[in-house]
């Protein structure tokens, strides 16, 4: 019951932002510096005509991406409203490599047989299940030997968080480490998000999997709700994004982070 609410409130939320959705991302320097990122990160391991599957696949910023660059995805989401304007980017700008879903994470049971080169997730979205070890599980059963996945999840430890213990708020800095999840809320809609460090991964698919690469985003770079930083303060922008270049895939600093990118290949 507390997971069928969760993503019921979940889709609602996100629902409800999907015609801002675009414009949002677009106005914000940072994720639009995070995506091209993430997106360099994944084209390290990404075969030419790949069949890729995307969980939380939003409006499609990504799967419009993947299709242009010669791939074919299949973009899944639970949230309608997500799926409806992603539909619209298909007939207007008559893309041929992207097909569909409405499809929770937690039900990829329902793709059923078919298999994939690449399983790619971006933004958190899979911080919004307490059941990720059941994903995990799903995104092995639908990839193909030697295919990869590249996750984008938010750990425990974000530094830029931390550092509100100086301000007093308490609440904030530790928020991330409460087991129970930490109150997230969306156009009015309020959901739990949970916290995942990169061993909840690794230990969970060590069998079948090889870890590739491991980096923190957004580790000395502040992250995106920290609006306008970077028109703000730009040689301090440069500054921090240098040393992110430097430290992002070192220990433990490739496990800190707004979020992590983390890349296994399936034995």
């Amino acid at each position: 019951m507390h997971q069928l609410q969760q993503e019921k409130e979940v889709s609602e939320a996100f629902s409800r932002q999907s015609p801002m959705f675009d414009a949002i991302d677009d106005a914000n320097s940072i994720i639009l510096w995070m995506r091209d990122r993430v997106r360099k990160e994944v084209a390290m391991y990404m075969k030419p005509s790949s069949e890729i599957l995307e969980l939380n696949c939003g409006t499609g910023i990504d799967s419009v991406y993947f299709a242009k660059q010669g791939h074919k995805v299949l973009a899944t989401d639970n949230a309608e409203g997500m799926l409806h304007t992603l539909n619209q980017k298909i007939v207007s700008q008559q893309l041929t490599g992207i097909q569909t879903l409405r499809c929770s994470f937690n039900n990829l049971e329902n793709i059923a047989d078919r298999k994939f080169d690449y399983v790619f997730s971006n933004f958190g979205g899979l911080n919004c299940t307490d059941n990720l070890e059941k994903i995990l599980f799903d995104i092995d059963r639908l990839l193909k030997p030697g295919g990869y996945f590249s996750l984008v999840i938010m750990p425990t430890v974000c530094p830029w968080e931390m550092l509100m213990l100086f301000r007093g708020h308490f609440k904030t800095a530790f928020r991330r480490f409460r087991k129970q999840g930490a109150d997230a809320h969306l156009e009015g809609v309020h959901f739990q998000c949970y916290y995942y460090n990169p061993s909840y991964i690794t230990k969970r698919l060590k069998n079948n999997f090889n870890l590739v690469s491991l980096k923190g985003l957004s580790l000395t770079v502040p992250p995106p709700y920290i609006e306008h930083f970077k028109e703000r303060h730009l040689s301090l922008f440069n500054i921090l994004e240098r040393i992110e270049d430097k430290i992002c895939d070192i220990a433990p600093f490739n496990h800190w982070g707004d979020h992590y990118v983390i890349t296994m290949q399936k034995k």
